[in-house]
């Protein structure tokens, strides 16, 4: 039996309610089919609109095999390339952030305007026509301040995805942000075992005294359903829609991607040891309300978010191996505030740098424990663990639909 037959027959017989076998968490053949089935052709959120506000600023990223780079064009588009030059395929652009007036090869020189056309090879001969080897573009979409990229050569509607999360994120204006701080860690652990950590609070109480200080442990806060049925988060929906703010839980019919926005602990404003502001400023002069909670957004497979009143803070997930997992935190502010005036870097970052280090720990724990011989899938709580249930549940559908497809994806090459 091949690779993708044993994955599938595994998908087929897995048990419900239940984590998955060892090898979809360790296997490397497994992280192979992960990365051509789900993150070589879904749209994947690589960062914001703000990190690049004029022409020439860009950003890198590395998706599996596939460097990309995100620049701003002359025309204020943001375009995304195959960071590889199309001579002998050296990287383009080394440094994970920078600002280029020109994209120059340093390898031999060759020389790329800002959206990737080839301006000049030296010494390539009379014959050489540049017009044909430009760098290869990689399909793009700006929605609600987040950029998101797809690998392939039909990548799916993304129309779907910006009606529903624009409505909920356009008022807190990420567009006119900025990041005030970015932290990588590398997680010890496969991608799907970071997510279903995160989608889940049953943990939260013994591992995230931070975080329990404002974040509320509900499952129906962290689940995906019976939010409605909750009074509390109810209440909290129907001031926020009244001053504008689109609150309630919506979630697409597959189950990719929902937002919602839930309250925060007491009289908590923000994700602080206090609870009060940690941004005097505004994250947005269209919201006029400090006690909004945290808008949640949740993207399949690479992001979960939340947008405060005086802040956001944006996840992104991104595969290094079938172990290994960088997970990149950013937090936004409002473009115009001012370190040590509007805010102090350490109050801003202090409970989401503590708790990620923590569910760092949790996940490379759980990785250790699935390697043993011992392992097998273990039972999800129907009380705290639904939203893993889901999540899991998306995964093994999803797979199991591209692995009956029968052709192998492909790649977005466009000259």
């Amino acid at each position: 039996m091949d690779i993708r037959n044993e994955m599938l027959s595994r998908l087929r017989n897995r048990k419900a309610g239940y984590s998955l076998d060892q090898a979809f968490y360790i296997d490397p053949a497994y992280h192979q089919l992960d990365l051509e089935h789900i993150w070589y052709r879904d749209w994947l959120f690589v960062g914001h609109d703000c990190e690049i506000p004029s022409p020439g600023n860009y950003f890198t990223v590395q998706v599996g095999a596939y460097a990309v780079v995100l620049v701003r064009g002359n025309d204020g588009s943001i375009n995304a390339l195959h960071n590889s030059c199309r001579h002998r395929g050296s990287r383009v652009c080394l440094e994970h952030r920078g600002s280029a007036a020109k994209l120059v090869c340093p390898y031999h020189q060759w020389t790329y305007d800002l959206d990737g056309s080839l301006l000049f090879a030296r010494q390539m001969g009379e014959n050489f026509d540049t017009s044909t080897f430009g760098l290869k573009q990689v399909a793009c979409e700006s929605a609600g301040g987040y950029i998101f990229i797809c690998l392939a050569a039909q990548p799916m509607d993304f129309a779907p995805f910006r009606a529903m999360m624009e409505p909920y994120f356009l008022p807190h204006r990420l567009r006119d942000a900025k990041v005030a701080y970015e932290s990588t860690i590398i997680e010890k652990g496969n991608w799907k075992l970071v997510w279903e950590n995160n989608r889940e609070c049953y943990h939260c109480a013994g591992n995230h005294p931070e975080l329990c200080k404002t974040f509320p442990e509900a499952p129906t806060v962290t689940g995906i359903d019976g939010a409605k049925e909750d009074p509390e988060i109810a209440a909290h929906w129907q001031k926020c829609e009244a001053a504008g703010l689109p609150s309630a839980f919506v979630i697409d019919d597959r189950g990719q991607y929902r937002a919602t926005r839930v309250p925060l602990l007491r009289e908590a404003v923000s994700y602080t040891i206090s609870g009060r502001k940690a941004v005097q400023m505004r994250l947005s002069d269209n919201v006029n309300m400090d006690r909004i909670g945290s808008l949640l957004l949740y993207h399949y497979p690479t992001t979960w978010n939340h947008v405060l009143s005086d802040h956001a803070i944006t996840f992104r997930v991104m595969p290094i191996s079938a172990t290994e997992t960088a997970v990149t935190t950013k937090w936004l502010v409002h473009k115009d505030a001012v370190e040590g005036i509007d805010y102090r870097l350490d109050e801003l970052t202090h409970v989401w740098t503590e708790t990620n280090d923590q569910d760092r720990q949790i996940v490379e724990e759980n990785a250790r424990g699935i390697h043993s011989p011992a392992y097998e899938p273990g039972p999800y709580s129907e009380i705290h663990e639904g939203g893993v249930a889901q999540f899991v549940e998306w995964y093994s559908s999803f797979m199991e639909g591209r692995l009956t497809e029968g052709d192998r994806p492909a790649l977005r090459f466009v000259a």
